[in-house]
């Protein structure tokens, strides 16, 4: 196994190749894999030709995977394409058909174009995700990535104290909200309660690098002890520092490739396609956090 790094980001996305995802891996590949998402935070493998299950198999070398259900999309049960160890990133129908402009499932999913956080709405959030591209549209949908770690390390001083000991309400309620998408008025009163806002710190360290990143997404509505407006803002003025081309990475995806990241380290954003024509066919496997963070 090869693992190759971009010279003018030496330590932001690796390439992995010479090793095959169908295939059982050695304790010392998936060691070596771990330690490389870690120290990256982004893998890229290419030419990854694997099905479903051999992308749950590769999934739980790494932990324990984070099923997807009624706390992370508006999908109903009956209308699910995949099982509930894949999160359905696509834009397809349970019959493989784009959706329509105005399916409410169609507008939640535009909130993968705004930068994000996977899980980060969720008490325990998602350690890695695993994204396998099955189907990609001939134009747009690429992917990118930004280096939350070094857009920690680059803050102001006085920013950098500012935010040390902040705590944000994260919600899929309010990354929708941005898009005009109203969820308590598409949901009933019990489904509404599936996303109920959770507090998060705005600083997090990764334990096994020790390096401090800020830990930023669009599901953020609110900072403790601020008003909304002010909360917005400043959430908002930090998104747009984080995410300048010197923290960022834009992968513009082959048929077949499997990019990991790492959701404590980065955040990620889907771009535009022609969703109304085209079928997009993203499956990703989550691996749950590991820790609660407040």
């Amino acid at each position: 196994m090869n693992i190759k790094t971009r010279k003018e980001f030496p330590d932001f996305v690796a390439f992995v190749s010479d090793v095959d995802l169908k295939d059982d891996l050695t304790v010392e590949q998936v060691k070596k894999i771990d330690d490389a998402i870690n120290k990256f935070s982004v893998l890229v493998f290419k030419n990854q030709n694997i099905n479903d299950e051999q992308q749950v198999r590769f999934t739980k070398y790494f932990g324990e995977i984070e099923a997807s259900g009624n706390k992370s999309n508006i999908t109903k049960a009956s209308d699910r394409r995949l099982s509930t160890d894949l999160a359905d990133v696509s834009n397809l129908d349970k019959n493989n058909k784009p959706f329509t402009q105005n399916d409410p499932r169609r507008i939640f999913n535009l909130g993968n174009r705004l930068w994000h956080t996977d899980s980060s709405f969720k008490k325990i959030p998602a350690k890695y995700s695993l994204l396998s591209a099955r189907n990609i549209s001939k134009e747009g949908g690429n992917t990118e990535f930004a280096d939350m770690r070094s857009a920690y390390d680059n803050l102001d001083t006085k920013i950098k104290d500012k935010v040390e000991s902040m705590i944000c309400e994260h919600s899929l309620i309010y990354s929708r909200q941005r898009l005009g998408f109203d969820m308590t008025q598409e949901l009933s009163s019990d489904e509404i309660k599936n996303f109920t806002p959770v507090e998060q710190p705005l600083v997090r360290t990764n334990k096994s690098t020790n390096r401090k990143t800020i830990f930023l997404s669009c599901h953020i509505g609110k900072i403790r002890g601020w008003i909304r407006p002010d909360s917005m803002c400043f959430i908002d003025d930090l998104i747009e520092y984080a995410t300048q081309s010197r923290f960022k990475y834009d992968h513009q995806w082959s048929q077949n490739d499997l990019v990991i990241w790492d959701n404590r380290q980065t955040m990620h954003r889907a771009r535009a396609f022609d969703d109304l024509k085209e079928n997009r066919d993203m499956r990703r496997t989550t691996v749950l956090g590991e820790e609660k963070l407040l």
